[in-house]
């Protein structure tokens, strides 16, 4: 269950993340409407346009992979102006694919990330594991030195049995790897990052992601997060899901975060 609403004299910052798996199939999707997600939960936006205007009156901010064209990316939109922007983490090798793009607050980092696949054939496990999520982790800790870090996005990974339908058919999928679970503790978890829907929720079943037509059964994956340093989930409100929202294959999740 979420917690009640904070006050309207707490200051606070609410962060949505959505892998919408085809900007413009989503955005071109009859019915879909950035502003009607956003004013649910209390975004107070006006207008839609499309891709770099899909908020009007919110600043947008955009990283797309130049090896394979829409292969890859990230975006963020916000309302906040940051203190700086930072797109990449600094090694070539990783950065054009488009995947992470960190924005500066007065309190903390947001890095927006979309972690590898290890693919069909796990062809990118190895890259995965062994390159990406340590250089990766090396990355946020050096941010951590300066201020707290919440990173946001799809990380590709079910970190634990109860964040997949039927685990024990999935443990040699991508996602779902021995491997792939034992980099996530060792790069993310046991270095601070907090999994915040798993504290908030130690027992619940949530997923964000379905495979084909198995939304309807609920047969899923959570692949989607918000981590955050330890030194600032004191100041987590909320960490949730929102299942209901089907126009990709993944669904939004979303974090308040006192200010």
């Amino acid at each position: 269950m979420r917690p009640p609403p904070l006050s309207h004299d707490t200051k606070c910052m609410k962060i949505l993340s959505w892998n919408i798996n085809g900007l413009h199939d989503v955005v071109t999707t009859k019915g879909f409407s950035a502003r009607d997600l956003a004013q649910r939960e209390n975004f107070d936006e006006k207008d839609v346009e499309k891709f770099k205007n899909l908020i009007a009156d919110y600043d947008s901010y955009w990283s797309c992979s130049v090896s394979r064209l829409g292969y890859s990316g990230t975006a963020v939109i916000s309302r906040v102006k940051p203190i700086s922007v930072q797109y990449g983490i600094g090694i070539r090798e990783h950065d054009h694919e488009g995947r992470v793009i960190t924005l500066e607050f007065d309190g903390f980092y947001l890095v927006n990330a979309y972690v590898p696949n290890s693919g069909r054939f796990l062809r990118r496990l190895n890259y995965r594991v062994n390159n990406w999520d340590p250089c990766f982790s090396n990355y946020v800790k050096i941010l951590e030195k300066s201020k707290p870090v919440i990173v946001a996005g799809d990380l590709n990974c079910a970190r634990q049995s109860i964040d997949i339908h039927n685990p024990p058919a999935k443990t040699k999928s991508a996602g779902f790897t021995i491997e792939e679970r034992e980099s996530f503790e060792t790069n993310f978890s046991s270095k601070g990052l907090v999994d915040t829907f798993r504290k908030q929720h130690p027992n619940a079943v949530g997923y964000t992601f379905w495979g084909e037509n198995q939304r309807i059964t609920n047969k899923g994956w959570r692949l989607d997060y918000f981590l955050a340093s330890e030194s600032i989930t004191d100041k987590v409100h909320d960490s949730y899901i929102l299942p209901d929202v089907s126009f990709s294959d993944h669904s939004p999740i979303g974090l308040v975060l006192k200010l």
